[in-house]
């Protein structure tokens, strides 16, 4: 058995056999591995001696194929010198076929015999291929490159079409199993021969377009040619030698991490990773000459000079490349059809270098025209059909839905009429419906307008004709031609234009001539008259972002698991060598056992070390960096263009912003540590873009598809997070802030809510009560080895943006109200939820058979709660910004809000603080996927919205929301002691004592709440507890009914005093049973509702109008509430009497 040509000895020895006994050859492939055998068709590449292949080779025409080479060499070799009439010695590469009628003949003849045996497979690489080969290793590369040329011509001369075709195809074929076979050496010659080779017959004009219409982009063979493969084994590509000197980081600094921490760098240290740099340095220059020869490769298939006599190369291309990615997003086909993520990684960077290369030569000869530092995609390319799409989602949702929605638009803004047989191949009746609905005023040319004239006339009944539907189609391509303009149009003439297949276009199409202003045609007044550059670039820059899309991010994000491997394998070697050094000398035995895991860790960080320098030398350098930087800023001026177009912008294609989301993150994340996205020209100015294009588009209401629309809000949700893209969402121009701001603040009902929601919460996570937190402070003490590990993001609130927020709350008369009310109810659903998820949990974990719980609905319970605890944030944030929403009653809203909330608060407390309740007993169990449900994240969230209400605000409205809650019949006074760590409410005037440490208490968490918030808490259950006592004494003086947890209260602590100690609570008065709303059963009622006369509170009464028109009761239609008085309505019946 051998590999490569080594032998690695006997795979079996000693078989069995015998009748019945047979076996088969296996080979095992891991995921989306291809495997090629040749058996003798091919010349095999390591031949091991006394083997032979099961197909014999062609022995005979070798021989005569070999002969004949020969000939052809010595004819290539010798010149007839007219003087002397004899041969002379000529070098190979000086050889011209003017003026050599004799040699010429005798190359005739010799072709005649060579010609057949060359369309072999066989033969083309064991002869032809050996013998070009041959070339490029001799003489100069100018010389080589003649020879080859010189090779070519005669081929093309003296062997008939099919013939030389055959040969071609056959050659190329042999070139790239060459090239994607072949083992990764250090110096990487044999990529680098194979290159060349390929180079110099792709120079040759009629071979190049011959090979780029018939073999190359078929499947994905020449996108091999743009690969370079990974070794699989470091001892293979001689990573050893070229990097001696391993090195790993200690620690990852990507965003979203410590990156002050940084550890002292020991002198061995130091030098291990400096002569890791070093070492990886050498390695990337190899690497550079490969892919400048692979540069070399596009920038020739890219030619648009050599059109001499047919189509330039760059169009044969462009068709070729756009059905390739047609091919790639279809996701239909057969998955070997499609390119695999490592190689069109590699092919962007190349495409992007050899287009760039092309913008900026044709910027030095056309002055008018931008460099590619400036490039992106005019919009009228999204829209005119000039470049298909495929079925690739618009923004806008549906191409067809689109041209029928917008056609006016399209008509007005870009004088483009959609050709009526698209319309027609859609609904053929919409369109008749829409002809005969359109008055004969303005009734649209759908003939003649092509050619620029402007008579509307009417259209023929034939094109109606369903039977002829498909045949009509067929003639309107045919006369594609005829779409466009041959003289300026008038402001008032429109240009009829339809989708074009790829093989329909043709460079007058593309490029455009003459008044016809190909791809670009349709140019919106927005829009530059100067052209970019050459439109048929603009169409690869469009299939370069395409690129990307499809499967270049997905590969970036796969190759790092590189470096995390590394950071793992490094984080086993620390603790590993700690434990060595903590081990007592005596344990011989556990001495060993980590002796052996450290040198297991050692080895294979080594091995993953070398491996990572080729990852970042191929996928990560400082170049490729640049390469995607690049296009996310062609991605973010192609967003900005087009949302200038107003409703026309809908017509985008949406992988576009997803490659500005995608591409930031990739730069952020993947590149990171050796490069920092920091250190890119223009990086505060390319943030600043991208936070305004997000800010105004997360809500976009030309932006239709669910997809793209929560990726644009994760994608802001994620922008807030960190100081440097929160800063550059506060740069943007105020009006889009306050513009983004209120689209947060929208009602949260029949929209996703939930990213709006974490948004808002992050705006202020480091203002509010207990939540400077970057890691759950439960969670350290429940694990305190965690608090080694990398912090996450500290906390970094926007006060400019909570500014905004307050002032839309503050003056809008309806914002706020229907904003807290869509938050309330959010709250109420997600916590109900979350008791009703926690209650099944409890109940599986209580029966006596074994049983699992669904780590799904663990996943959903602990979402819930999360939501829970933002939603309370978001209430929070709102009332220290706005109190007067709440406790300012002269608002019509104010006092239904407050009663509401405080109901809300109540419910939460009492289920979370009740002892030995539900919610205990499920965060004791400390079940996997439950590890955030905890008391403190959401008692913390409580008690911040009740110091704000009960400590912090003005006296009267202290007083009010003092009134409210203790109004409300879920009130518990022990569930404010909770928070305290105490049982039972202490008495007036005694000291609070120390909290049991088995119980909660805020008191525990003094490195998350300080000392100032921890006394606003004392204060607020001192004023509870004052406040309590007093409604309970106010209740027994009047004879009536108190609150049954103050009847409590005044038992256990034998209240005596009078009334008269006590400053009145004007909401506390007592109220018979008879007076209370029906509905609540906790206010007395103080509404009428018209025409029908039932009545509630009205708290009740106006939270119901929120979402419904119809009475409690009757169901009757509410057109007026009143309010209502029972003292006066008594006095007013008994004066009627």
């Amino acid at each position: 058995m051998a590999r490569n040509g080594v032998s690695l000895g006997i795979a079996f020895e000693n078989l069995s056999r015998g009748l019945g006994m047979a076996y088969f050859p296996a080979i095992s492939l891991s995921f989306k591995e291809s495997v090629a055998f040749n058996f003798g068709s091919r010349p095999l590449r390591y031949p091991v001696a006394g083997f032979r292949p099961l197909q014999d080779p062609p022995c005979a025409d070798l021989v005569r194929a070999q002969r004949l080479l020969g000939c052809f060499r010595a004819v290539l070799s010798v010149e007839l010198d007219p003087v002397e009439g004899r041969l002379v010695e000529k070098e190979s590469s000086e050889w011209q076929l003017q003026g050599q009628p004799t040699i010429l003949l005798t190359l005739a003849h010799i072709f005649q015999h060579f010609a057949p045996l060359l369309r072999k497979v066989y033969l083309v690489e064991a002869v032809l291929m050996s013998f070009l080969l041959g070339i490029m290793e001799k003489g100069t590369p100018a010389q080589a490159q003649s020879l080859v040329h010189q090779v070519l011509d005669l081929l093309w001369l003296f062997m008939e079409d099919y013939e030389v075709q055959d040969c071609l195809k056959q050659l190329m074929m042999s070139l790239l199993r060459l090239y994607r076979f072949s083992p990764i050496v250090p110096d990487l010659g044999l990529q680098i021969h194979y290159l060349r080779l390929t180079i110099s017959i792709l120079r040759h004009q009629k071979s190049r377009k011959f090979l780029l219409s018939n073999v190359l982009f078929d499947v994905l063979r020449s996108v091999v040619f743009f690969y370079i493969k990974s070794p699989l084994r470091v001892e293979e590509a001689g990573l050893q030698e070229l990097i001696p000197t391993t090195w790993w980081p200690h620690r990852s600094s990507r965003e979203g991490r410590e990156s002050k921490e940084v550890n002292e760098e020991t002198a061995e240290e130091r030098l291990r990773r400096r002569a890791y740099e070093r070492g990886c340095q050498r390695l990337k220059k190899r690497i550079e000459v490969v892919e400048e020869l692979q540069v070399q490769i596009l920038k020739l298939l890219l030619d648009n000079k050599d059109d001499n006599g047919g189509e330039a190369s760059r169009y044969i291309f462009l068709t070729k490349f756009r059905k390739f990615l047609q091919e790639n997003a279809s996701g239909r086909g057969n998955m070997p059809m499609l390119c695999p993520p490592e190689y069109m990684v590699c092919f962007l960077h190349r495409l992007i270098s050899a287009l760039r290369y092309y913008w900026d030569e044709y910027k030095a000869s056309n002055p008018h025209a931008s460099f590619s530092e400036e490039a992106y995609i005019p919009p009228q390319i999204f829209y005119n059909g000039k470049v298909d799409y495929f079925d690739l989602q618009r923004l806008g949702g549906l191409l067809s839905h689109l041209r029928k929605t917008l056609k006016d638009d399209l008509a007005s803004k870009a004088n483009i009429v959609i050709d009526p047989l698209e319309l027609q191949a859609a609904t053929m009746d919409d369109l008749d419906e829409d002809d005969e609905a359109t008055p004969a005023g303005t009734q649209r040319p759908m003939q003649a307008l092509a050619m620029g004239g402007a008579l509307p006339l009417p259209r023929p009944g034939w094109l109606s004709s369903p039977t002829l539907g498909r045949a009509n189609r067929f003639l309107s391509t045919a006369a594609v031609s005829l779409m466009t303009p041959r003289r300026p149009l008038s402001t008032l003439e429109k240009v009829k234009v339809r989708t074009l297949s790829v093989e329909q276009r043709t460079r007058e199409d593309i490029e455009g001539s003459h008044w016809n202003e190909g791809l670009l045609l349709g140019r919106p007044p927005e829009e530059p008259e100067q052209p970019l550059t050459e439109n048929s670039l603009l169409e690869v820059l469009d299939g370069a972002v395409m690129m990307y899309n499809l499967s270049v991010h997905q590969q970036l994000g796969k190759m790092v698991g590189v470096s995390d491997d590394v950071n793992e394998y490094a984080m086993a070697l620390r603790d590993t060598e700690d434990k060595l050094r903590r081990c007592p000398r005596r344990r011989k035995d556990i001495l060993a056992e980590l002796t052996k895991s450290q040198k297991v860790f050692s080895e294979k960080l080594d091995h993953l070390s070398r491996r990572l320098a080729w990852v970042h030398a191929t996928v990560y350098s400082q170049e490729k960096m640049l390469d995607i930087y690049w296009l996310l800023r062609v991605c973010l001026r192609t967003i900005e263009h087009g949302d200038r177009t107003g409703s026309l912008f809908a017509f985008m294609p949406e992988f576009y912003l997803s490659v500005a989301i995608n591409s930031y993150s990739a730069l952020k994340n993947y590149f990171g540590p050796v490069h920092s996205m920091e250190e890119l020209p223009g990086y505060e100015e390319t943030l600043t873009r991208l936070a305004a294009i997000l800010a105004k588009h997360f809500a976009d209401t030309r932006i239709v598809g669910t997809d793209i629309r929560d990726s644009l809000m994760q994608a802001l949700a994620s922008y807030v997070c960190y100081p440097h893209s929160l800063r550059a969402v506060e740069r943007i121009p105020e009006d889009q802030r306050i513009a983004m701001v209120r689209n947060l603040l929208a009602p949260y009902e029949q929209r996703p809510w939930a990213q709006t929601n974490w948004i808002l919460v992050r705006l202020w996570r480091g203002c509010g009560f207990g939540y400077r937190y970057t890691r759950l402070p439960h969670l350290l003490k429940t694990k305190p080895e965690d608090a080694n590990l990398p912090s996450l993001q500290k906390p970094c609130p926007s006060t400019l943006l909570q500014q905004h927020m307050a002032d839309l709350l503050r003056q809008g008369s309806d914002v706020a109200p229907s904003f807290l009310n869509s938050v309330l109810n959010q709250l109420n659903w997600a916590f109900s939820e979350f008791i009703g998820m926690i209650q099944e949990i409890q109940q599986a974990a209580e029966r006596l058979e074994r049983n699992f719980v669904d780590s799904r609905q663990l996943k959903v319970c602990a979402t819930c709660f999360d939501l829970s605890v933002s939603l309370l944030r978001v209430l929070e944030m709102t009332i220290t910004l706005v109190p007067e929403i709440f406790l300012d009653w002269a608002r019509p809203t104010s006092e239904m809000l407050l009663r509401r909330l405080a109901q809300l608060l109540n419910q939460v407390l009492n289920r979370v603080t009740a002892e030995r309740n539900l919610f205990d007993r499920v965060v004791t169990l400390r079940l996997p996927g439950l590890e955030s449900v905890d008391h403190y994240p959401i008692l913390v969230a409580v008690t911040g919205i009740l110091v704000q209400l009960l400590v912090r605000g003005q006296a009267s409205e202290t007083e009010r929301a003092t009134s409210v809650l203790l109004a409300d019949p879920c009130f518990q006074l022990r569930s404010i002691c909770y928070l305290l760590g105490q049982p039972e409410p202490p008495a007036p005037g005694t000291v609070l004592p120390a909290p049991d440490r088995k119980r909660f208490s805020l008191q525990s968490y003094t490195d998350y709440i300080n000392a100032e918030e921890l006394a606003q808490v004392e204060q607020m259950l001192t004023h509870l507890t004052f406040a309590s006592a007093q409604a309970a004494a106010a209740s027994l003086v009047s004879g009536t009914t108190a609150h049954p947890m103050l009847l409590e209260y005044m038992c256990a602590h034998q209240y005596r005093h009078s009334i008269s100690n006590y400053p009145s609570l004007p909401s506390l008065q007592p109220t018979s049973e008879e007076d209370l709303c029906p509905i609540c059963y906790a206010h007395p009622i103080s509404a009428v509702f018209q025409p029908c006369g039932h009545k509630s509170c009205k708290a009740c009464i106006n939270q119901h109008l929120m979402n419904n028109k119809d009475c409690f009761f009757c169901k009757a239609t509410i057109v007026s509430v009143e309010d209502w008085d029972k003292a006066a309505n008594t006095s007013t019946t008994s004066s009627a009497a």
